[in-house]
């Protein structure tokens, strides 16, 4: 006879036997009908021929993204960051230790590498100042003035979480910077952190549109009305995609979003080509100043340089009808730019980097004597102390950067955007994902990116001799050619003498 104790584990013994019997023999007819149904699928040849075994390709080929950022791919190789550019921003964010030993990993060989250019006589730390101020909009009612040098590019509420707006408007409060809402409309997760707003207008004129989509006046009033709101920039084009509109996939367009916008929820976000009342540059400046007289505010435009002799046609129409009524700033966006949704061919092939484009825009500006007026902002792919000091010699007068601000908020590069299963809650509207990103530590992280990415840009410019970094020119950086040797930038893009105008 057994025991009760024995009789347990005879019966817990004889339970499991038949549990495992019944995993294994469910597992069995799983994988009998994966292979009937790889075999007599016709569409793909790899499940075809290898029925079951072939499934795999696809779930390595899905975690290779992951895996390749961490075990496979060297500090300087891969993109669109490589693991040393967003080491670097992890580590401002933190503000923690951001020196490095031994020697550089980067190879300085290759064309098209930037070189700055180190003074025998660097400036003091006591005669080094912050950068000065600048003015946009002179002539407006409301004119814009601010020091800040690098800034949070347009990102749109619904391309990004609740979270990510509120953490990326409060940091951009506690460093001194602006943001930009993207062409999604101004949330009041926007206004959240009292940071400087430019309110973005795409094509679709997502938070200023009537029912029929056209511009709405006194939509435009209400958003001017808002102290934060400083500056309002017309999208004619983004980096990652120019000739297409914004893309923001029905799972992603909330109740709350949908409202901001003035859409229908749950339906594909799909902003036009191009605004349809502007198709030319006299229609450009008609929009502005009809914008401009609105809101009494500065308004500028972002644009991809392509075909670039319509700058020319821009620049001498404003001459035509006098400086009051040009631009108060032009954002130069590179075909290296990002974003959270493109076709392939535009992110790849499309517009010229800004390495080409921000030099021949402020060329432009001064052959056409009106550098002064017109203010510029760089933007594309500069996340960096090296980059954001190349655009400054080159002569932009700010910076703005998504990506960078999305690496400071967390983002790990996993090439989720579209796809709403962004694993650090940055760009999508899952909670569950979402409760990864908590606003009020994130926001810190903000504000130390951006106040850590001035100081080291000051770094280079007391290198150079300058007391901050406004005061760099293109003497003070060289680039690397294809014979190995490198090149004043200033020999390379000889400097344009300013044109006296008439004010």
């Amino acid at each position: 006879m057994f025991t009760s104790t024995q009789n347990f584990f005879i019966n817990a013994l004889g339970f499991m036997s038949a549990l495992f019997i019944f995993v294994i023999g469910t597992l069995v007819l799983v994988v009998i009908g994966m292979y009937i149904a790889d075999v007599t699928q016709k569409k793909q040849a790899i499940r075809r021929n290898y029925p079951v075994v072939g499934r795999f390709r696809y779930l390595f080929e899905h975690l290779g993204e992951f895996f390749r950022q961490y075990f496979f791919a060297m500090d300087r190789e891969e993109l669109p960051f490589n693991r040393a550019e967003r080491s670097w921003v992890y580590r401002a964010a933190k503000n923690i230790d951001n020196t490095v030993a031994f020697g550089s990993t980067r190879d300085l060989r290759p064309s098209g590498t930037i070189l700055f250019v180190n003074c025998p006589f660097p400036t003091l730390g006591q005669d080094a100042v912050p950068p000065r101020d600048v003015t946009i909009g002179p002539q407006c009612p409301q004119p814009y003035v601010t020091s800040s040098l690098f800034n949070i590019s347009g990102m749109s509420f619904g391309a990004i979480s609740k979270p990510a707006v509120q953490a990326l408007s409060k940091g951009a409060g506690m460093a001194g910077a602006w943001m930009n809402t993207g062409e999604g409309g101004l949330s009041p997760y926007h206004l959240e952190g009292g940071c400087d707003i430019v309110f973005q207008i795409g094509t679709a004129r997502y938070g200023v549109r009537d029912v029929n989509g056209n511009l709405n006046d006194a939509k435009l009033r209400q958003i001017a009305a808002h102290d934060e709101v400083k500056m309002f920039e017309i999208k004619l084009s983004q980096g990652a995609k120019p000739g297409k509109g914004g893309i923001l996939p029905g799972g992603k367009v909330t109740e709350e979003i949908a409202t901001i916008r003035g859409i229908r929820p749950g339906a594909d976000s799909i902003s036009p080509n191009r605004h349809e009342d502007i198709n030319s540059v006299s229609e450009l400046l008609d929009f502005i100043n009809r914008v401009r007289d609105s809101v009494g505010k500065p308004v500028g435009f972002k644009a991809v340089v392509g075909a670039y002799g319509w700058l020319d046609s821009l620049f001498n129409e404003i001459h035509k009808r006098g400086l009051g009524l040009a631009p108060d700033f032009i954002t130069v966006d590179g075909a290296d730019g990002g974003t959270g949704a493109a076709p392939m061919p535009l992110i790849d092939d499309m517009g010229l980097p800004l390495r080409e484009s921000l030099p021949m825009v402020v060329d432009k500006l001064k052959e056409h004597g009106l550098r002064e007026r017109i203010k510029v902002v760089a933007s594309g792919k500069l996340v960096t102390p090296t980059e954001v000091a190349w655009a400054l010699c080159i002569g932009t007068d700010f910076v703005a950067s998504a990506r960078g601000n999305m690496f400071a908020l967390g983002c790990i590069q996993a090439l989720q955007c579209n796809k709403n299963t962004c694993p650090t809650g940055i760009t999508t509207h899952d909670p569950d994902l979402q409760k990864g990103l908590v606003p009020e530590e994130k926001a810190i992280r903000v504000a130390h990116y951006i106040q850590n990415l001035v100081k080291e840009v000051g770094i280079i410019a007391h290198s150079c001799g300058v007391n901050e970094p406004r005061q760099l020119r293109r003497y003070h950086a060289r680039m690397v050619t294809d014979n190995g040797k490198s090149i004043a930038l200033n020999e390379l893009w000889p400097e344009v003498e300013p044109q006296k105008t008439a004010a």
